[in-house]
């Protein structure tokens, strides 16, 4: 078959791809392992992130190029959907959610002209003070999985590739170029890997190298990653692109490797370059024809498809688009305490609400990086306010700047709302040109936010404390302070009409945390933003704390709701290489409301080190007032498996294990029952 036509199957791609190879120059082969440029369409645009960038094609074979553009709030090319960060929407632990926002920004990648999506972040957060944390779903490697899933099918239904990054164990972001992060192999393959893996069967389309180095090789040069594993061993059949600019170091060392292109633009991947290689011996015409056939057909899987709609420039932030972030918002907001059930608050009831802190008024959607997604109106928590209330209750905004001030508004109402957390400045992708972003310095508040939170709550007892950021926050010097706290993350272009939905109870709040917070920082896993090496250990968050017995301030899963569920008849089965746990959950409150069942499998009676429990399931159900609903989880077998270095085999103990089902990842949370293997 030597042209190409929609519809094509999996063996006429391979069949035209191998014929396209026969006809090429060595020149037109390596054109395919490259970006083509950047510096020169930034001048033209008078800035970054204004188009897709294209990479490989082949015009008189019919092949396009792929169109890069990022995320993973959204389309980052100006105009586009701003969703609520990626941890936030981890938080909603809604894997339909998720793939509808994958649709949305599938379509409008194609809407912009683009065809790729590099924006399925599934770094697991290790330590919460790395920058970039807003831009992955948390702590778990199994939540990470399943929301990358979800987020690839919804991007890929409209022929968008999807990209999975950064591979692998990128979690610092101020060393990232330099860090070489040792780990023994039962911690890569099971703590690090796994949600890669997810994504890979997924059928995501490329994979992006990470910057650092795993065990003293570049993650884009590292054979043992990109071809024994990736390639060899999960079969990946798409085609892996470097982080930009500085995400190959030596042409020989990226083709041996595994890469298959240099991004943005071209600097190792250049034709000379690549032919001395090749004349001297060091690398083979073979992988050339490897890394091209991978990228063209990649590109033919997804531009021969028939697609399911147009994709017209009106889609770009339209109003459909702006509902399904209004609800990421909604749903991923966190009652982290209602202490006397402050709220919601009755508008009935309130003359006056004083409103606290810059970020109120402030547009403030995350980080200003790679991932940062320009949209000119943002509803603020102050808007979200005055759009809800209108002119029913009066409503006083200041910064918190004068104490004086302060004492005197707080005092004078009669619900005190304060909005206090972190943006870009605090942290974010490092950019040092820019001198922006990067790991943050302290897991707390800013000391000016912490004084006036204990200064509004010594003036008014009923306050309502709303955080902003991307990971976990320690409170531990006021929180018993105040009788009510939001996690409000960096909420996205609807965030404000989100927060007074929730503080009003017009929705009601179902968020759960998809990290663990510490009460002391000491309790997590050593953290050194400078480091030019550094040892990650098999355990980290919710399994570090189990395991070592530390209290968190709030735990992984944890998350409040103006109603109540009761949880009863645990019972498990083993069919057909299958747990299968049924449990009755009914709201025994006054309002519906939406429960976060979270499934975890206790390996207590293991042989060997392992964690006391794991997220293994999660379901999301609707329950109206007094409504009881069995709720089914269901586990393959192969998710009980621990990966064995010594067979280099994933391995299924014969031991009792225990089912913990509940509403969060805390013992007191859980009901229990066991079964035998």
């Amino acid at each position: 078959m030597n042209k190409i036509k929609k519809g094509m199957t999996e063996q006429e791609i391979e069949d035209y791809v191998e014929w396209v190879l026969s006809q090429l120059t060595l020149k037109e082969k390596v054109s395919q392992m490259r970006g083509n440029g950047l510096i020169s369409k930034i001048m033209m645009d008078k800035g970054f992130g204004k188009r897709a960038y294209d990479a490989a094609g082949l015009k008189k074979f019919g092949i396009p190029p792929f169109k890069f553009t990022d995320g993973p709030r959204g389309v980052i090319i100006p105009g586009s959907t701003c969703f609520p960060v990626s941890m936030a929407r981890g938080a909603t632990w809604d894997l339909d959610l998720e793939e509808r926002v994958g649709e949305v920004i599938g379509k409008e990648v194609r809407a912009h002209g683009g065809n790729l999506f590099g924006g399925v972040c599934i770094n697991l957060l290790r330590h919460p003070a790395w920058g970039r944390a807003q831009e992955t779903y948390g702590e778990d490697p199994f939540l990470l999985g399943e929301f990358g899933a979800a987020l690839t099918r919804g991007v890929q239904k409209h022929n968008v590739m999807a990209t999975a990054k950064h591979f692998v164990a990128n979690s610092i972001e101020f060393s990232r170029f330099k860090v070489n992060v040792i780990m023994d192999e039962r911690t890569l393959r099971e703590v690090y890997l796994p949600h890669f893996k997810r994504c890979v069967e997924e059928g995501c389309a490329t994979i992006m190298s990470a910057y650092n180095k795993l065990r003293g090789k570049f993650c884009g040069h590292n054979d043992y990653l990109l071809r024994d594993i990736l390639k060899k061993d999960w079969d990946f059949q798409g085609f892996v692109h470097s982080d930009w600019i500085r995400g190959v170091k030596d042409t020989i060392g990226g083709v041996t490797g595994g890469l298959d292109v240099e991004m943005p633009r071209v600097k190792y991947f250049r034709f000379t370059k690549i032919r001395r290689a090749l004349e001297e011996g060091k690398i083979s015409e073979a992988m050339i024809d490897e890394a091209a056939g991978r990228v063209m057909k990649t590109i033919l899987r997804f531009v021969t498809r028939e697609d399911p709609q147009k994709y017209d420039p009106q889609l770009i932030g339209c109003y459909e688009h702006y509902q399904v972030a209004l609800e990421a918002a909604e749903k991923s907001m966190v009652l982290l305490k209602n202490k006397s059930g402050i709220l919601p608050l009755n508008k009935d009831k309130i003359q006056k609400i004083a409103i606290f802190g810059k970020y109120a008024k402030i547009k403030n959607t995350g980080d200003h990086g790679s991932s940062y997604v320009s949209v000119k109106k943002v509803i603020t928590p102050w808007e979200g306010f005055k759009n809800y209330l209108g002119d029913s209750i009066e409503l006083v905004h200041d910064n918190g700047t004068e104490i004086p001030r302060v004492c005197k508004i707080a005092k004078e109402a009669d619900i005190a709302i304060i909005v206090v957390g972190l943006n870009y400045k605090d942290e974010g992708e490092y950019i040092k040109e820019l001198k922006r972003g990067g790991d943050r310095k302290i897991l707390s508040l800013h000391a000016e936010d912490i004084n006036l939170i204990q200064t509004v709550a010594n003036e008014n007892n009923k306050c309502i404390v709303v955080l902003i950021g991307g990971s976990a926050i320690i409170m531990e010097e006021w929180k018993d302070q105040v009788p009510a706290i939001i996690m409000a993350w960096y909420s996205g272009v609807e965030g404000g009409n989100a927060l007074a939905n929730i503080i009003f109870g017009d929705v009601n709040p179902s968020g759960k945390l998809p990290f663990t917070i510490p009460k002391d920082p000491k309790n997590l896993p050593f953290f050194d933003v400078n480091v030019n090496e550094i040892e990650y250990g098999y355990y980290h968050g919710y399994t570090l704390f189990e395991k070592e017995g530390y209290d968190p301030a709030f735990a992984f899963g944890y998350g409040l709701s103006y109603t109540t569920f009761n949880y009863d008849n645990l019972i498990v089965e083993l069919k057909d290489d299958k747990v299968i746990a049924t449990v009755d959950v009914q709201n025994t409150g006054k309002v519906a409301g939406d429960e976060v069942v979270q499934l975890y499998i206790g390996f207590g009676n293991s042989h060997i080190d392992r964690p006391i429990k794991l997220l293994r399931g999660f379901s999301r159900v609707f329950l109206e007032p007094n409504d009881l609903k069995n709720v089914k989880i269901v586990v393959p077998r192969k998710n009980l498996a621990w990966y064995n270095p010594k067979s280099k085999s994933w391995e299924i103990e014969q031991i009792k294990y225990i089912v913990y089902v509940g509403k969060s990842s805390k013992t007191e949370d859980l009901l229990t029952t066991q079964f035998t293997l």
